[in-house]
């Protein structure tokens, strides 16, 4: 037994159908979080935090220094006690195209960790993030299924509105078209063309949208998505920072989105 004011980060292989191959995440687990407890015991709100484009979960860890944020935020009472889970993601972009990770994620994934981990099953315990191409993925999986989730957070999401820069990896990892980038492909799988049917559910998923100053058509995108909820009368904040497109800059925004993002669950 470790000691009960300590943290830990694991990592951790299933097998995965949908993707027909072993599939691994890194998992935080809070302060005081028991493996052993009581079958009716406390179940914990889960965190979801997707990587960008050909990056590693690790990385939320070593360079995100997510552990030591969320530790400290959970010793001011700031957050809540929270498991994070953080799948590996390679260049799949989190969509139905190279393999199923889309099916992966919600078939699969979700009731893994739901069935080996002492978390809620209930949306006002569930929230998503990620980065870069984690922040499409993410975006994506809330506006898919606003009734998973009761909060958003997303630093510097890779989601241009209308086709990704000529320097984006969107157009080279063959997901939007095998041999070459489809923009019809971009479009029909971006947020945009998902924004009628979760305006139309009954949910309003609080979104935490962040970027750095020196990103400027990551910056801009996340200011008009801002915008466009706002306008819509959906929850968001809006931060901008000095910094560019790396984990410096998403180190130093993540206790912010952090406690943002599971303010839902806070409230819940």
């Amino acid at each position: 037994m470790r000691a009960a004011g300590a943290s830990t980060v694991q990592s951790h292989t299933f097998r995965s159908t949908a993707l027909q191959r072993d599939w691994s995440y890194v998992v935080y687990l809070p302060p005081g979080y028991r493996a052993d407890g009581p079958p009716d015991g406390p179940r914990y709100p889960v965190l979801y935090l997707l990587h960008g484009n050909d990056d590693d979960a690790h990385r939320w860890i070593t360079e995100g220094h997510l552990q030591t944020a969320a530790d400290a935020l959970i010793a001011r009472s700031e957050i809540p006690p929270v498991v994070i889970v953080m799948p590996q993601g390679g260049t799949d972009w989190y969509v139905d195209r190279k393999e199923k990770i889309e099916t992966a994620f919600f078939g699969e994934l979700l009731p893994h960790v739901e069935s080996h981990y002492a978390v809620t099953n209930d949306r006002k315990g569930r929230a998503i993030g990620g980065v870069s191409m984690g922040g499409f993925g993410a975006l994506r999986y809330a506006m898919l299924e606003p009734d998973r989730f009761c909060g958003v957070l997303l630093l510097s999401p890779a989601i241009y509105s209308g086709e990704p820069p000529p320097q984006s990896a969107a157009r080279r990892v063959h997901v939007f078209g095998e041999q070459r980038f489809d923009a019809d492909i971009w479009h029909a799988l971006n947020y945009p063309a998902l924004w009628p049917r979760y305006m139309s559910q009954p949910y309003r998923l609080p979104m935490f949208i962040a970027a750095g100053d020196h990103d400027v058509v990551i910056e801009a995108e996340a200011s008009l998505l801002y915008t466009h909820l706002r306008e819509a009368g959906n929850p968001a904040a809006l931060r901008i920072i000095g910094g560019g497109h790396d984990w410096d800059t998403w180190s130093a925004l993540l206790p912010a989105a952090l406690k943002y993002g599971l303010s839902c669950i806070r409230s819940s």
